[in-house]
């Protein structure tokens, strides 16, 4: 039995007032956090004017050694390095990439997982988007909601209303009741981030659907920093309240 495996196998699992985490791999671009049995945040960095460096946050869950990602790391190379440590050390096959949104942190390393004829899928506002603004764009385009049958077990995005973008949705994978928000979620303590593209005034209303669709989730993942439980929803209702 290899390492990863005995650290599947003696990991602490999350409690419902925190969640524990161990970083299994980093490098200088890419850092790799276990979060539960399947599940994994991957962080990358993108270089912005107004706030610097800045630390993005993406999924991995996977189950009978078939992963999904939401979203890529912000650049080709990057994501091929986030492929390359999927396929190899936990020994899946990816079959699929769900970038939550039209901006860099969510789709910036979408060409490298198409090289890898790894099928990427997203909310259809968001293909557009994509082509308008002359970005990678996602092959497979949805309504809504889809499903997706990950091993023996579901997961499911969900488009519920405008926030940071016009296009952002979640999903929530149910073996780990884990709920990726994205850049939708802040994580408590946070600022409004980034607005450009945001819809302020519908934003309180659209995490409030989330938190009644999803209630059960243990484990809530933002777009930046840190990773918590419901608790993250409440602060970014309140947050856009005000």
């Amino acid at each position: 039995m290899n390492l990863l495996l005995l650290l599947l196998i003696n990991f602490s699992f999350f409690t419902s007032d925190s969640v524990q985490t161990k970083t299994l791999y980093s490098s200088k671009t890419l850092i790799i956090n276990q979060l539960s049995t399947n599940s994994f945040q991957h962080i990358s960095f993108l270089e912005t004017e107004i706030f610097g460096k800045v630390a993005c946050n993406g999924l991995i869950v996977m189950d009978s050694n078939e992963a999904i990602i939401f979203d890529t790391p912000t650049t080709d190379s990057v994501s091929t390095e986030l492929i390359h440590w999927v396929q190899n050390s936990l020994n899946c096959e990816i079959i699929g990439v769900i970038p939550t949104h039209f901006h860099d942190d969510c789709l910036g390393g979408l060409e490298s997982f198409h090289e890898a004829r790894i099928p990427s899928f997203a909310f259809f506002k968001t293909i557009e988007k994509a082509k308008l603004e002359q970005l990678p764009i996602p092959k497979h385009s949805f309504k809504e909601s889809k499903e997706f049958e990950l091993g023996q077990t579901k997961l499911i995005v969900s488009f519920l209303g405008e926030a940071h973008a016009k296009d952002n949705i979640v999903g929530y994978f149910q073996k780990d009741q884990i709920l990726f928000g994205g850049c939708m979620i802040k994580s408590v303590g946070a600022n409004k981030g980034y607005l450009g593209d945001a819809n302020v005034d519908e934003w309180s209303k659209t995490v409030s659907k989330v938190k009644a669709k999803f209630n059960e989730a243990k484990i809530i993942v933002p777009g930046h920093g840190t990773v918590g439980g419901q608790e993250l929803l409440d602060y970014t209702i309140s947050l856009f309240k005000e």
